[in-house]
């Protein structure tokens, strides 16, 4: 399955939909739904989708996969989440590496998980059958971390690169999160961007986050902050054209503010892909001029 590059998109989310469904904005290329928002059988949210699909891109987004946990995978979400691919057709589907409950318990949370060679065969044999019934292969979003397991064996990001390979699923990779975390584990962010194999990642998410003093915490409720553009600029310096898009799930702002946002990402990409072409350009002017000269 190929995974094409969408440009520039934001979440849907339901306080926009009027907006979104009068103005048809240009600026957007595409939208990320939240999959379980949509595995419903009628109703508003599916109307609304239903109009916006017809005109732009809409990736699917999960957060209740729960694909690090003992418990056995939940067909019927499975069953909901196909129903809604084959409705909506989407260019792709997510969730997260983490896990969400225990026991039947949902937590509401997205945990991480302990990052050693046991929970990589889990994980990797759970993805293979989600990815088996879903008929296509799925991305997987690093999450923000505020614990430790003393189990843990490797650093993150090897964990996530092993995942991905093993279980031949692609990666959303989400700048926030990595950022958060560096801070909140002392880590170097460029070690995990640049740990992270350039043909595994499909998509980017960008967000704001909140300093707790003692802590980062990704809240999803403030514009992004200039330390995550800084490592969005270099991401996108190592792994090129990807689909990037803002997330926003509190304090959500007008649909127009939102839009001059993601406009920032625009500009940081075409600076990157303009220096990227330029560079390209000189290299071979000077290995042209070398080859007539000799």
């Amino acid at each position: 399955m190929s995974f094409p590059f969408l440009g520039f998109g934001v979440g849907l989310r339901t306080k926009h939909y009027p907006y979104i469904v009068t103005h048809w904005p240009k600026e957007i290329d595409w939208f990320e739904a939240l999959s379980e928002n949509y595995m419903i059988d009628g109703g508003r949210p599916l109307f609304y989708l239903d109009q916006i699909r017809e005109r732009y891109p809409v990736v699917l987004h999960g957060v209740s996969l729960n694909i690090g946990s003992t418990d056995p995978l939940n067909k019927d979400h499975l069953q909901r989440l196909k129903k809604l691919i084959s409705r909506v057709n989407p260019p792709w589907v997510s969730d997260h590496l983490c896990w969400t409950g225990v026991g039947g318990h949902n937590l509401h949370d997205l945990v991480p998980l302990p990052y050693n060679e046991e929970t990589i065969q889990h994980v990797v044999r759970r993805v293979k059958q989600v990815q088996d019934f879903l008929e296509r292969p799925i991305l997987l979003e690093n999450v923000s971390s505020y614990m430790e397991y003393t189990s843990s064996t490797m650093p993150e990001w090897e964990f996530l690169e092993r995942v991905s390979e093993e279980s031949d699923c692609k990666i959303l990779l989400d700048i926030n999160n990595i950022y958060v975390s560096s801070i909140n584990h002392n880590f170097n962010s460029m070690d995990y961007i640049n740990a992270i194999p350039i043909n595994r990642v499909v998509q980017f998410h960008l967000a704001g986050h909140s300093n707790m003093k003692t802590h980062l915490l990704d809240t999803h409720d403030h514009a992004v902050k200039k330390d995550v553009w800084d490592l969005y600029k270099k991401a996108l310096e190592r792994f090129g054209k990807i689909s990037t898009m803002i997330e926003r799930d509190d304090k959500i702002p007008p649909f127009p503010s939102l839009v001059n946002e993601l406009s920032k990402a625009k500009k940081i990409f075409h600076q990157v892909y303009a220096a990227s072409f330029f560079s390209t350009a000189k290299n071979r002017k000077i290995t042209l001029e070398a080859h007539f000269s000799a």
